[in-house]
């Protein structure tokens, strides 16, 4: 059954009546069609579902009243921030919702010497509020109720020298790298870096910037995975390991 959910970035709490955002109203009223009278679920990110009743609908928007909340213990015990290569277009989109969906706790988009895309300014600031509002879908689909932080992209050397979430283990996708993942071991303090290449990899400078941040070169298998392929199959294979698939 598919949850009714919209996050709303405002501040909640039982009894409170609030008026919609247009993004959480035409998902509720548009999309899902809901009728005045109608049950849902808000979310803001801070860690709660907040049970709710729709009080008004309308084509200008609509309003609900806070009925409950109830804390959501669905995050990982593994605190995975997943270091990204700008993706092209879907594929970003893509990298962005399934992660979300498995669990990471942020991500932080890079532009590295082999980027094929490049953003700054007015671009990027656009850029990052449609990754952001990726990452709120993803999260009202997969009922997670805290929202994985996306940073603004960044140089490679900036990111990977100052992580979000700061230290914990750093490990660098690398098809041609010693160690798999099976020789790793539990990260102590549950934190974890994971780097992964954009469309063209890590080139041969990317990787020394990563390796003096203090990334360790790890691979999945014996074959090259694709940009939007091998950090997802890395999460899914760190969670099972590690994380809450354990």
């Amino acid at each position: 059954m598919r949850l009714t959910r919209a996050h709303v970035d405002l501040d909640l709490a039982p009894g409170a009546r609030v008026a919609l955002p247009e993004a959480a109203a035409a998902h509720l009223l548009r999309v899902l069609r809901l009728r005045e009278g109608d049950a849902c679920v808000l979310f803001n990110g801070d860690g709660h579902d907040y049970d709710a009743r729709l009080v008004a609908a309308g084509k200008r928007g609509g309003e609900a009243e806070i009925l409950a909340r109830r804390a959501v213990d669905n995050e990982s015990p593994l605190c995975i921030v997943l270091l990204q290569g700008i993706a092209r277009g879907e594929k970003m989109d893509w990298i962005l919702q399934k992660a979300t969906e498995l669990g990471v706790a942020a991500v932080a988009p890079v532009h590295s010497e082999r980027s094929e895309v490049k953003l700054d300014g007015a671009r990027a600031d656009k850029r990052l509020a449609h990754w952001n509002s990726v990452v709120v879908a993803a999260c009202e689909q997969s009922g997670r109720a805290r929202l994985p932080a996306v940073a603004a992209p960044r140089p490679l050397h900036e990111a990977a020298a100052a992580p979000p979430g700061g230290g914990g283990l750093r490990l660098l996708l690398d098809p041609g790298a010693e160690r798999t993942l099976a020789t790793l071991e539990a990260p102590q303090d549950g934190r974890l870096v994971l780097a992964v290449g954009p469309e063209g990899g890590w080139s041969p400078r990317d990787r020394q910037t990563l390796a003096a941040c203090g990334f360790e070169g790890i691979r999945l298998g014996p074959r090259v995975l694709r940009t939007e392929t091998a950090g997802l199959a890395a999460i899914a294979a760190l969670q099972a390991h590690f994380g809450d698939l354990v």
